[in-house]
């Protein structure tokens, strides 16, 4: 039976929440700008600030409950702390680098704010206003960034670079995120919150079809074959939600027939008119249609055989998996495996993975237990599609989508829902304020200000001003900053005239990514410092990508050897044996 507002619920003055919903949403996704040396970093800043805001306004209207939490709940942060605890322990028996460190842990305990206080308005009662402001909110990013993904398929002209992001794959929309599948999640994330929306009667239902239909336009658009997948699962939700009002249901279970539709039509556009549309050559047989992921989780697995208790460390598997033999490994600098589960065995080891996962699928089946009203379903929904994104790719890496995904947790958890919890929801609510979450949520939005800061500090070396100081002094600045110390690093490792002069520099940057001129610039570091035997084998590992920028390093491998001269160090292989583990610096001290 479908369950609707109540009157007093429909005409409460929520609307300061949506409209700091819309903005923690739609900026992160709307920002085209960014500098080097991260692309995304300038996003993520302002999903946590827009978060920490979102996150006080709603912690101003919270009691202090006394209440005791659920068990998944409970669950949840148990998961999310040992999550925290792996990455702060990391740069102590890993030897990560504390700027990587401190930022992993900064995010996790940001999503478990976030599921917090979404679980904390679940149980005060206030659980739907707080998810129809947060769909308002997915909605608006969602209009926003169809209407980039149409400019940059349809008129890729218009497309400046700073307000409309250029494309890097003709014919395919990839939004102000610059990448398909992030797109495609959200405009996903944007459908269900529509039909929600629709459904709950807060948007005319016309309206809430008209902008579903938009959404999965614009994800075929994107060519995403994981949005291929999260549509299917639109289907599954409107056969199995009864609650769900008998046009949402349909709309739902036809949203893979318009899929197909909206694909064929934009097929005939694009051979009718000479224009290129990617999905063509996305979905063709040719190629390798998993994109180098067989091969990666193949790798994967043969890195957690050799490490099955412990793992590599958090933040560690770019690391150890690039400095670990793999003769077929693909050619791409992998920092991640795609695949959240095979992550948590490779970096925390099968034990502490298992533990992890557990707590996780225990919150989980807590959630769909509680789901008892079309809210909760619809948050549910949301949560299990960001779920099967990560077996394919790495979205909760990404602040802009890890912190609205725990808040759609949270609300799943919250308050009463099965037998079980029933029994502890009379307890009313304390009418004091609950100062410690309004006080993190300050602190969530003070430090992604903060780190805008910090991040300057690295943004002058790699993108100097025309009175910028010299690049020695920009370095030894940057190298100075609490986050962002290992980019300072690569700078110094690559740039350094005589690469052993920067050895210190290789503490920390190879444990960020370690791409081919980092990896030429270590291994001649090495070689000059006399250390040949790791030289040759760092060599040997970058051989193995047949990266185009190691050509020239490796030139001198194809010439005919000349009697009495000693081959170059990165032409011959190492006298001994190495693992990854030989490389590690003690990073914690600087």
């Amino acid at each position: 039976m479908r369950d609707l507002d109540s009157p007093s619920d429909l005409t409460a003055n929520r609307w300061p929440w949506a409209v700091c919903a819309a903005l923690a949403l739609a900026a992160p996704a709307l920002l085209a700008f960014n500098v080097p040396p991260s692309a995304t970093f300038l996003n993520q800043a302002a999903a946590l600030v827009g978060w920490g805001g979102f996150l006080l306004v709603l912690s101003a209207a919270l009691p202090r409950a006394r209440r005791s939490p659920g068990a998944g709940f409970v669950s949840l942060i148990a998961a999310l702390l040992a999550l925290a605890t792996a990455a702060l322990a990391a740069p102590v028996w890993a030897h990560l680098p504390w700027s990587i460190g401190l930022a992993g842990t900064g995010m996790i305990l940001a999503a478990a704010l976030a599921a917090w206080i979404g679980a904390a308005l679940q149980t005060s009662g206030s659980g739907r206003a707080a998810l129809r402001a947060f769909c308002i909110g997915l909605v608006v990013a969602g209009v926003a960034s169809s209407a980039i993904g149409i400019v940059q398929v349809f008129a890729p002209g218009l497309a400046d670079g700073d307000w409309v992001a250029k494309t890097y794959i003709v014919g395919r929309a990839v939004g102000n995120l610059r990448q398909p599948n992030h797109l495609s999640s959200l405009l996903v994330w944007a459908t269900i919150a529509a039909v929600w929306l629709a459904d709950a009667g807060v948007l005319r239902r016309w309206l809430g079809a008209a902008l579903a239909l938009l959404f999965i336009f614009v994800i075929v658009l994107t060519a995403s074959r994981t949005g291929t997948v999260s549509v299917v699962l639109l289907l599954v939700w409107g056969a199995l939600d009864k609650r769900l009002a008998r046009p949402t249901r349909i709309l739902l279970c036809l949203a893979p027939i318009a899929y197909g539709v909206f694909w064929f039509g934009t097929s005939a556009w694009a051979d009718y008119s000479h224009h290129v549309f990617g999905g063509e050559a996305r979905f063709s047989t040719k190629g390798d249609i998993s994109s180098s992921r067989w091969g990666i989780w193949s790798n994967t697995l043969a890195l957690i055989a050799m490490h099955p208790w412990a793992g590599v460390g958090f933040g560690e598997f770019n690391f150890a998996w690039t400095l670990t033999p793999f003769p077929g490994r693909p050619v791409a600098f992998f920092d991640h495996s795609h695949n959240i589960v095979l992550q948590f065995a490779a970096e925390l080891g099968l034990p502490l993975a298992t533990l992890v996962l557990a707590l996780l699928g225990f919150a989980l089946f807590r959630a769909w237990r509680m789901a008892q009203d079309s809210a909760r379903r619809a948050a549910l929904v949301m949560v299990l599609m960001i779920l099967l994104h990560s077996l394919l790719e790495y979205p909760l890496w990404y602040a802009y989508f890890l912190l609205p995904a725990a808040f759609a947790f949270g609300l799943c958890l919250g308050g009463p829902g099965d037998a079980d919890d029933r029994v502890n929801s009379t307890v009313p609510a304390e009418p004091r304020r609950a100062w410690a979450p309004l006080t993190a949520a300050l602190l969530l939005m003070l430090g992604g200000v903060a780190a805008v800061i910090d991040f300057h500090r690295a943004v002058v070396i790699f993108a100097p001003a025309e009175d910028a100081a010299p690049l020695a002094q920009r370095i030894r600045d940057g190298q100075r900053s609490v986050l962002f110390a290992h980019q300072a690093d690569y700078a110094a490792a690559t740039t350094a005239a005589q690469p052993a002069d920067a050895l210190a520099a290789f503490e920390r940057a190879p444990h960020n990514l370690l791409d081919a001129r980092l990896m030429i610039a270590w291994a001649k570091a090495l070689a000059a410092s006399g250390d040949v035997d790791r030289a040759r084998y760092v060599a040997q590992r970058l051989q193995e990508f047949h990266n185009d920028q190691a050509a020239e390093f490796f030139e001198p491998c194809d010439a005919p050897p000349k009697a009495g001269r000693v081959p170059p160090f990165q032409c011959t292989a190492p006298t001994r044996a190495f693992g990854y583990e030989d490389f590690r610096q003690p990073a914690a001290g600087r």
